[in-house]
């Protein structure tokens, strides 16, 4: 049975819930402050489309002024060049047969196609899979500090751009990384001393692609970067409240729930579990902040409820069929658990959009 979907004029109290719903307002202010931030700095910017999976969305970052879009698996990438976009990187090393066949067709669809590799093993299958065809554009993974996929030094990122370099049906793109937050020095000393190594043979290093809505705004302090990417900051959460990145007022993203149990005075249940919520803590030790109530505390998630604590809720507590506001600690994962995401102005539906590439993660 298909859900029903909102209607533009709708006033959002009046929607089911659980729902997510964006302020248009607050998007489009998110949306400008990074990009003039970037602009001033001479930094292109990359929006990571995560964080909403949503065309249309992209495009108005875009039309701010992106010079293209990060996407992590390649069947987010398909959607967003099945809606027109022709400069996609994406940060994944792509390993099987399955995929480097949609890689490959992707490749031919696109002018603008880069992908990521951090091994010889991925660069070599890479090379093998592209002979004879399209040539693909590969940029080094770099590990500047962030523990995750990446070259672990300088000397081995050039080993392996050489590697790319010597391969026919490859092109060398560049360098990539996605570093612990506020590691600025580090990525900078990684780009220089991995394209010093470079240039003794020669090899031009034309990208160099740093990372994070936590480094946005320091994004400046590694001068070697051509690029920056980012993807949480265009609704931003409370995880991006607290590292001072932005206020609560800048959170565009709002999960709308409706309190169905009041069993003790101290205890409300609401329709919001882990299905509608990310069960994400990142370092909280709750699972989202309620406009209405901050004092209220979400103390846990089963598939269905959520359990508020109003012990420390002075005053007027949530009656049963209540509406509330709560502020995701994590709102990328909230976009990939609707179909639509519903937007408003002051309380009424604007649009609604669905989420394109909701559940591709292959």
């Amino acid at each position: 049975m298909t859900l029903p979907r909102p209607q533009i004029g709708d006033t959002i109290q009046s929607l089911s819930t659980p729902l997510p719903v964006i302020d248009e307002d607050r998007l489009a202010g998110n949306i400008k402050r990074v990009q003039d931030y970037m602009s001033a700095h001479n930094l292109a910017f990359r929006p990571h489309i995560k964080t909403h999976k949503i065309p249309a969305l992209a495009r108005q970052q875009v039309e701010a002024g992106a010079s293209g879009i990060n996407c992590q698996k390649i069947t987010e990438a398909e959607v967003f060049a099945d809606a027109g976009f022709e400069d996609i990187l994406i940060t994944f090393n792509i390993l099987g047969a399955d995929k480097l066949a949609r890689l490959a067709a992707l490749n031919e669809r696109i002018s603008g196609l880069k992908v990521v590799a951090d091994s010889i093993v991925t660069v070599t299958g890479l090379a093998a899979y592209f002979a004879g065809r399209k040539p693909l554009t590969v940029l080094v993974e770099c590990d500047t500090g962030g523990g995750r996929c990446g070259v672990q030094t300088p000397d081995e990122a050039a080993a392996l751009a050489r590697g790319i370099v010597a391969s026919k049906s490859l092109i060398f793109g560049g360098l990539m990384t996605y570093p612990k937050p506020h590691t600025e020095a580090a990525v900078e000393h990684f780009f220089i001393a991995t394209m010093a190594y470079l240039a003794v043979d020669g090899i031009e290093c034309p990208i160099r692609s740093n990372g994070g809505t936590p480094s946005l705004f320091s994004a400046h302090l590694v001068p070697t970067a051509t690029e920056h990417r980012a993807g949480t900051y265009i609704y931003n959460d409370r995880s991006m409240a607290r590292a001072g990145h932005c206020s609560l007022d800048d959170c565009a993203m709002h999960i709308l729930a409706t309190v169905v149990s009041r069993p003790t005075p101290e205890r409300a249940i609401l329709d919001a579990g882990s299905k509608a919520l990310t069960s994400d803590l990142l370092g909280f030790s709750d699972y989202g902040l309620i406009v209405e109530y901050p004092d209220a505390v979400i103390t846990g998630l089963s598939e269905e409820h959520a359990t508020v604590d109003l012990s420390k809720v002075e005053g007027i507590r949530p009656e049963i069929g209540e509406r509330v506001r709560i502020i995701p600690n994590h709102t990328c994962v909230v976009s990939n658990l609707f179909d639509v995401m519903t937007f408003h102005r002051d309380g009424i539906v604007t649009r609604v959009e669905d989420v394109a590439a909701r559940g591709l993660v292959w």
